[in-house]
């Protein structure tokens, strides 16, 4: 004898029930962690892969790899993708860190550039994929640096008194030890991967000279205040100075924000994907990176955040005037004034922070 209707129809509604209970674990796992940059993704591309993957996008975010380092060194777990600098992604490798990238599961790794892969930090491309580049430079209000007759193509402009006097308390500099005593060397004529400790003593001794007419030390605050013109010089990132720049003219200022980088030499930035091992999800990893080599998706880091591009399928979706920005993508002659940062013996490190901690307390 069959059961009566309503009693098949609670069974159905139980039964249900307890299949959407049996999912809700599953839903809330299908979460990909990502450790990244500020202002490095846009929106539009997250919501693009969150529609793509059926899952979550999570962010949290670092200004400095200093700072990644630090929070992973302390404990921290969980982070599915880093998007370390290559010298960052040297140390994690060294750390053993790192989860091995499948490349089978990446058909659009072909999309990178020769000449990105196989680089000195993780020969073989083992451990990382090239996603944007950045050069560390001087971003400037135009219309105050033309009326004080300041240089704009030196880092005699952040570090030469006389020119300081004339923009004191208008300058920031990066929170950054590396990037900023790098900005130094480069402006003493040394390497940024010199190994004499004297030699960054110099660099350490440039910097608190000129440390009083700064106002501040800022790795994220100077995209605003050179936008709403409170700051005239920053040493920054190229993708926060394009932010910076097109933020100004949204805003209609009566000025604009230009930058350029140094004639003496700066930093060249090459930022990755990696996988940590405290990963949970190194499936929805591969799944994310190889949604962001992608021409479309590979274009958006520039067409949305200025950043430099190693992906060749990104070339026909970069805006032009993106596209022929020297301070984004570097013409030839300036690339070879460029540097990247690399890791240091532990030595070096150590005299490195003692030097950065003095120049903080001074």
């Amino acid at each position: 004898m069959s059961p009566p209707y309503h009693q098949c129809r609670v069974f159905a509604l139980i039964l249900s029930a307890a299949l959407l209970l049996a999912s809700l674990p599953l839903r809330a796992a299908d979460t990909l962690y990502l450790y990244n940059w500020n202002n490095y993704i846009s929106e539009d591309t997250v919501k693009r892969f969150e529609a793509h993957c059926r899952c979550q996008l999570k962010q949290d975010y670092y200004s400095d790899n200093e700072e990644m380092l630090a929070k992973l060194e302390a404990g921290a777990v969980g982070y599915d993708v880093l998007v370390p600098t290559g010298n960052a992604v040297e140390s994690l490798v060294r750390r053993k860190a790192l989860r091995e990238i499948d490349k089978a599961k990446l058909p659009n790794l072909r999309n990178v550039k020769r000449e990105f892969l196989d680089a000195w930090f993780d020969p073989g491309n083992r451990y990382s994929v090239p996603y944007a580049t950045s050069v560390t430079l001087l971003g400037y209000n135009a219309s105050k640096m033309k009326e004080l007759d300041l240089p704009t193509d030196s880092w005699a402009l952040i570090f030469e008194p006389k020119h300081l006097q004339k923009i004191k308390g208008r300058v920031t500099v990066l929170n950054s030890q590396r990037e900023l005593m790098a900005a130094a060397m480069k402006y003493l004529g040394y390497s940024v991967q010199e190994h004499d400790p004297a030699k960054w003593g110099e660099a350490k001794r440039l910097i608190l000279r000129a440390k009083p007419y700064w106002a501040a030390f800022s790795n994220s605050t100077y995209i605003k205040d050179l936008a709403i013109g409170t700051i005239w010089v920053a040493h920054g990132y190229s993708n926060d100075m394009f932010r910076a720049q097109q933020d100004a003219a949204a805003a209609k200022r009566p000025f604009t924000i230009g930058f350029a980088t140094p004639k003496e030499g700066a930093v060249l930035a090459v930022d990755n994907f990696v996988l940590h091992k405290s990963g949970r999800r190194p499936d929805l990893a591969h799944q994310f990176i190889d949604f962001m080599l992608e021409g479309r998706n590979a274009g958006d880091v520039s067409n949305l955040i200025g950043a430099g591009n190693p992906n060749a399928a990104a070339t026909q979706h970069i805006l032009p005037e993106i596209a022929v920005s020297p301070g984004i993508f570097p013409p030839p002659a300036e690339l070879q004034r460029l540097e990247m940062l690399r890791d240091f013996d532990p030595k070096l490190r150590r005299s490195l922070s003692r030097m950065w901690t003095e120049i903080k307390v001074r």
